[in-house]
Parts: structure tokens; sequence; C-alpha cells
């Protein structure tokens, strides 16, 4: 078997590492940046809307957002994502990358600008609005995903591209900590302006009509960074892999690789036959496809559903867990400004200590430990933590024992970026044929969005106590949150059975690993 790569894509897989490099993971960052920043912010602001727009003088405690309302809030957005995953993965193959990139980033600036300029004072108007504004802001952020991954993979050379994309994705961590910084900020200005009393004291007065403003600011602010980078992200030129193997112009991808690698690239003679050689040009329903990356496909799929669900039900908890173990005071000792002050303290607290340094150690290990060990063992060790938190909960949330488990729940965290939530993201991205690979690789977030879906839903419900009179207002009484956990651990333990599924990427070029190469057999 003759093994033919293009001499512009050998060029790009052996190309040392550049600043066009370090500035392809800044541009195709932002949109992971803004995506991490918007989900992060919402559960920061939810308990403000609860208060602003629900307040029920009458009641002992401040108002919170009824559960259909909240679940819309948080769900909005990631349906919009799977949706946009989808939609924006297929057109990324059929119009090319750099055409549809723009279109997300417009989308995701629009959108969360005008979430934050939701109409109305009554609170089906302002909810209304504000759900249907972030169901496009998902739908935007959805597109980013596999165009984002694509894009990197194909730029990135051989020996680092795990560690770009990984670099990618690793601007979650840095839209999370944005996030957390920008509430605390906004939050601690207007508790100085606006001095309120507690609720316990005044219930009327401890939300100050100005905290309206608190919660908008955070909201709108998301858009700035991806907004600067709208320009750098229009220069850029169509990856050569689009233009060379989907769109068959190897002149084109020839002339943008030599500007972008600053050297000159000769035009081979037998490009044109490598490129158009029948045998590749299987659909993505097509037998030949089922063969060749079916299982991958599935093993792609499946560990990002599983990982999802664990991951997103972990975010939800975590404004139960800081007010179990007691990081979060008591609602009615709170006003309504102090207590945004006080869920991002605890939300960038654990950020900075597991999540992110989760996400970099990602990119420092993925080129020399590979994928698939990383995924393993983050899969693994997810599922030991959630045990060792899981059946002696009771001890867990006993005063002392506090700091124990704060240490085990961000341990979970960190393994799950050093871990599966990286890997999940950066397959895809390397395993399938160019002319289907932003397709593939939407299919794949999809199907992670749909478990997110089902971690954050799912678990809202079933993390609630068995006691009916303990459940938060409005919900049926589920399994508690101990039990969830072992649900969750059980889950990780599947998701790293389905881990031996995916094949290992490290260090062959992108063609090789697609089977593009194979032009004659």
């Amino acid at each position: 078997m003759a093994e033919q790569q293009l001499g512009v894509l050998k060029a790009l897989d052996v190309a040392k590492t550049q600043l066009y490099h370090f500035t392809a993971i800044v541009i195709a960052g932002m949109g992971f940046f803004t995506d991490a920043y918007d989900l992060f912010c919402v559960s920061l602001v939810t308990k403000l809307l609860g208060r602003l727009y629900y307040f029920n003088p009458l009641s002992e405690k401040p108002g919170s957002l009824p559960p259909h309302v909240a679940a819309a809030v948080n769900g909005v957005a990631l349906c919009g994502t799977l949706a946009g995953q989808l939609f924006f993965g297929w057109l990324g193959d059929k119009l090319g990358r750099k055409k549809v990139y723009g279109i997300t980033l417009i989308m995701m600036i629009v959108c969360s600008v005008a979430s934050g300029l939701s109409f109305g004072s009554k609170a089906k108007g302002v909810m209304t609005t504000l759900c249907f504004f972030r169901f496009w802001l998902g739908f935007g952020i959805g597109g980013d995903y596999p165009l984002s991954a694509t894009i990197m993979s194909e730029y990135a050379n051989k020996k680092t591209r795990g560690a770009f994309i990984a670099a990618v994705f690793a601007m979650q961590g840095v839209g999370i900590l944005a996030g957390g910084f920008v509430a605390l900020a906004v939050s601690s200005i207007f508790d100085k302006k606006f001095p309120a009393p507690t609720y316990a004291v005044d219930r009327a007065l401890s939300t100050p009509p100005q905290a309206d403003y608190i919660w908008r600011i955070i909201v709108m602010f998301g858009a700035l960074p991806a907004a600067l980078t709208y320009y750098w992200r229009m220069k850029m030129p169509e990856t050569a892999r689009y233009t060379a193997l989907v769109a068959k112009n190897i002149k084109q991808a020839t002339q943008d690789m030599s500007k972008v690698l600053q050297v000159e690239l000769e035009m081979e003679e037998r490009a044109e036959d490598i490129v158009k050689d029948p045998r590749l040009n299987y659909g993505l329903f097509s037998k030949e496809f089922a063969k060749r990356h079916g299982l991958p496909l599935l093993g792609c799929t499946s560990t990002w559903f599983l990982l999802d669900i664990a991951f997103y039900s972990q975010n939800l908890f975590q404004k139960d867990i800081f007010s179990a173990i007691g990081w979060i005071p008591k609602a009615a000792t709170m006003n309504a400004i102090h207590e945004v002050f006080m869920i991002a303290r605890a939300q960038t607290l654990i950020a900075l200590c597991s999540t992110v340094p989760g996400y970099w150690f990602t990119v420092a290990f993925i080129d020399i430990m590979g994928r698939f060990a990383i995924q393993l063992m983050g899969f693994f060790m997810m599922t030991v933590f959630m045990f060792a938190i899981a059946f002696p909960y009771d001890h867990w949330i006993k005063p002392d024992n506090r700091i124990g488990f704060v240490v085990m729940y961000s341990l979970t965290f960190f393994f799950a970026n050093f871990g599966p939530n990286a890997t999940t993201f950066i397959v895809p991205a390397e395993i399938f044929p160019a002319r289907l690979r932003s397709t593939c690789h939407g299919i794949s977030a999809a199907t992670g969005k749909a478990g997110a879906i089902v971690g954050a839903f799912g678990f809202l419900y079933a993390a609630q106590p068995q006691d009916k009179t303990k459940t938060d207002a409005g919900y049926p009484p589920g399994i508690g949150v101990k039990n969830s956990l072992i649900m969750l651990g059980v889950i990780n333990f599947v998701g790293m059975l389905f881990t031996f599924l995916v094949p290992e990427p490290k260090g062959k070029s992108l063609e090789e690993l697609s089977g593009e190469t194979e032009a004659e057999k």
C-alpha cells in the first residue's frame, strides 16, 4: 500500500511551533471563553433573578426561581448548543470552516448582549426573552465546538497537535475565572454603593432595585472578548486540509500555507490524482464509513455522553454542596447583592484550585501520555472519587470534615478536566476524514450535550432529598444527593469501558488516521 500525503499537508505536519499556532489558539479559543463564561455566569445570577422577580413578602425564605423556570434558564442554552453543534458541524464541511466561523461568532456576540437586555419588568417578560436569547446564544456556541476543534487540528503540526487542541479547550477555564472575577467585581461595587439590610431584617429592602443591573452587566460582559477577536477570525485563511481535500483546490491551499508558514511550498505534479481518488468519497451513511469509522464514532459519542452527564450534574450540585458545608451562609442572612458575591467567591475558588489546573495538565501531558491513557485514567479517578464521596456521605457533611469533602470534590473536577472532558473534545477532531471531520465532531459534541441535559435536568430532580419536608420549593422528593452520587460513579465506570473503542491519534498525521492517504491498494 503506497502512502501518499500532499506536500502542503506534510509541511503543516512537520512545521515547527510558531507564532501562528498561538494566534490560532487564541482566535479559536475565544468561542470557548464565551461559552464557559456564559454557562458559568448563569449559575451565579439565578439566585438573584429569583429574589428580583419572584419575591414573596410573606415567605420566610428569599424568592427563588420556580423549578420549571430554573430548568428553562439553565437548560435552554444547552438545547441551543446541541442544535448548533449538529447544524454548524454539517455546514462547516459543506461551506468551509472559515465562512461558518464568522457566523457563529456574530451570533454569540449579538445574543450575549441581547440576553442582558431582556424586556419588561414582570417576571414572565424577562424570563421569556432571556430564554429566547439564551437559546440562540447556545446555538452560536454550539457551532463553535466542531469548528474550533477542526480548525485547530487542521492547522497544527503532528507532534503537538493534542496540546494545541487542548489549549483551545482550556480557554473554557479562563472563561470560568473571568466569569467569577467579573461577578465579584460588579457585586462588590454595587454592595458598596447601595448598602441593603439582610433578608431577615427587611424582606423588601434586602433586594435594592439597582440589583437588576448586576445580572445584566455580568451576562453582557461575555460578548466583549468575542467581539475583539472577530477581525482576526475573518483574516485567518481557510485550512489547507479543507481547501485541498474537500474543495480540491491544491493550488490555493499551497498558496495560503506558504503565507502562514512563511516558506515557499512547491505545487506537486500528481497531487490532483491523490485528491480525486473515488474510493475516498464515501458519505457519512455509507457502509464504507461504518466499516472504517463506525466503532470510533460510537466510542467518541458514548464517552462524551457519559462524561457530560457526570460533569454537568456536578456543576449543579455546586451551590447545594457549598451551602451544605457552610461556605455560603443561609440565604435569609444575606442581602441579594452579597449573595451574588458569596456564590461567585466559592465557585471561583473551586475553579482556581481544581477546574483550571486540570485543563493545563492535559495540555502539558497529552502528547506525552496520549489521549487514551488520559481518558482512561480520568474516568477511573472520577469513579473512585465519586464513590469515595458517596458511600461515607453522612461522614463528609459533618462540620469537622468539610475540608476533606471539598478536597475530594475538587479532585473529581480536576480529573474530569485532566481526563475525559478534554480528550472527548480532542479525539473527534483527529480521527475522521476531512470532508466529514466537522460533521462527526458536531455529532459527538451534540451527543455530549444530550448527556449534559440528562445530567442537568435528571439530577436536578434526582438530588432532591427523599424527605418531603426538606425538598426545594416546587420539587417532588428525589433519591437524595448520596444516591445520585453513587449513580454518577457507575456512569463514570461505564464511560471507562467505552473508552476502549476510541483509537489513539498521538503522533500520527490526520490523513493517516482517517485513511485519506490510502490512494493505491
